[in-house]
Parts: structure tokens; sequence; C-alpha cells
């Protein structure tokens, strides 16, 4: 008897399990299903913070961003990555998902211009209205900047080194970030003594409160132009398109203004409005 009620408990218990299982994947999948999934290059750090925020409020469709370094996006959006929507720091790596079949047609969208800063914590004493020179300061013994084998603003911080005649007598003192927003941790943390970061990050008021920075004229680089892209195997393309046409309103284009961004100057055939 005891062995017969001992049975009926443990098929009622895999019973219970099973049934609570089903409840909980009726219940989750609907707010699963509307998640927008969102891979955005790390100098989006702070205004996709406010924007994703602003997009869920107005809408009601919840948003999940991953943040990072646009060229390890690339990869692993190449090997399948469950992305809805690719914010990239580089245009370049939307067009070869596109020329790979793994985007949907037409939906590559320039949505910014970034620019670069020399970036110091407020109690720094070097002297950053010298622009670049300054980095040859002997009391400089790290310079933070984001990796440019997959970061845009990376490379771009290299060309304005070697544009300014500074880079090959500070590339010992490099100290790569993984990303834009690492090497701004880098250079906040006290780890490197100043850093090249984008404006975007340092006038965040997180970042603001905590250093000064010195914008870097943009003719000393190539212009770091950002593209965003719908991926063809997205499950919510409905919530990209409309994310991305919310960036595109007004309201979107000041917020991404009010963060240090610009649109891209008019490129013929990218249907993009000019400055």
């Amino acid at each position: 008897m005891m062995a017969y009620l001992t049975g009926m408990k443990t098929k009622f218990l895999f019973f219970a399990i099973i049934i609570a299982v089903c409840i909980c994947a009726w219940t989750a999948g609907p707010a699963r299903a509307g998640e927008l999934t969102v891979a955005a290059a790390a100098d989006l750090t702070f205004a996709f913070k406010d924007a994703a925020a602003k997009f869920q409020q107005k809408t009601g469709n919840p948003v999940r961003v991953s943040y990072g370094s646009s060229g390890n996006f690339f990869s692993q959006i190449k090997n399948g990555a469950p992305y809805d929507i690719f914010f990239s720091a580089d245009v370049d790596y939307p067009r070869k998902l596109e020329a790979a079949g793994l985007t949907e047609p037409g939906s590559i969208y320039e949505y910014a211009a970034g620019r670069i800063v020399i970036w110091v914590p407020s109690t720094s004493r070097l002297v950053i209205d010298r622009g670049l020179q300054v980095l040859l300061d002997p009391d400089i013994h790290k310079i933070a900047i984001a990796n440019p084998q997959h970061a845009p603003y990376g490379r771009a911080a290299v060309a304005a080194m070697r544009h300014a005649g500074v880079y090959d007598q500070v590339k010992n003192k490099l100290v790569l970030g993984e990303n834009i927003s690492q090497t701004a941790q880098f250079v906040s943390s006290g780890n490197a003594d100043v850093g090249i970061v984008a404006l975007s990050l340092a006038v965040a008021p997180a970042m603001k409160a905590k250093g000064r920075y010195f914008e870097i004229p943009s003719g000393d680089y190539p212009p770091i132009i950002q593209a965003a892209v719908i991926l063809k195997s997205a499950h919510n393309q409905d919530g990209a398109r409309r994310f991305l046409n919310f960036l595109k309103d007004p309201s979107g284009v000041a917020l991404m203004e009010s963060y240090g961004f610009s649109l891209p100057k008019e490129v013929a055939g990218s249907g993009n409005p000019p400055n």
C-alpha cells in the first residue's frame, strides 16, 4: 500500500511540474516574443539607455540592448547571434552583412556621425587644450584607446595621432580597451593617464562629473559614419523598424544630438538627410 501511495505521489509531483512548466512557458512566451534585441556599439551606451527607455515608454515594446565593439558584434552575427537589429559604429560592418545576405534588403540606415575627444579625470594636471601634442607629456605613462582591430573609434584614434605626428612616439604607451566604453573606464578608474574616447561618452552626465575633455578636430581622422541594419534572422522585425523610425523622428535626432552625435552628411544614394 505504501509503495502504491509513494508511486501516486511521484506521478502527481511529475504532472505538477509539467503543468507548472507549461504555465511558465505560456505566461513568459509573449514577453520574450515581443522583446526587441539590439546589438549596439559601445559609444551608444548612455544614449541608448535613454533612447530605449523612451521608446519603451512610448510603444510598450520592451528593449534589451547589448553593448560591445562593432567588430565583435559583426563576427557574432555572422555566426548566428540572435539579434533583431545591429547599430554599428562603422557603416562597413552592416554593408558586409548585407553582402553576405544576412540583412533585410534596403534596411541600412546611417544614423550618426561619431566624434572623438581627449579625456582626462578632473584631478589631472594635463593641459588638454594643446590637443594631441599633450600625449608627448613625460608625465603620461599610459594612453587608453579602443582596440583598432575591431573598434572604429580605436582606428580613428590611431589616424588622429598619426595626423598629429605623435603616434610613433607614444605607441608603446597605448593600452587597448575591448571597446570604447572599456577604454573610458580605464581612464576614469586611474588605469590610464589619458584616453581618446567617443564624444558621446564624454558628454554623458556620469563622465562629465568625473573629468574634462577636448574635442579632436574632425578633419584629423576619417569620418566615423555609424549605421544600423535590420537582420534577416530577426524575430521582431516590426519592433526593429519602429525603433529605427523612432530614432529618425525629430525627437530621436534631438536625443542623439544631445549626446554629441550629428547626422552624417548626405551621401549620394544613401537616403540620409543632410546636416
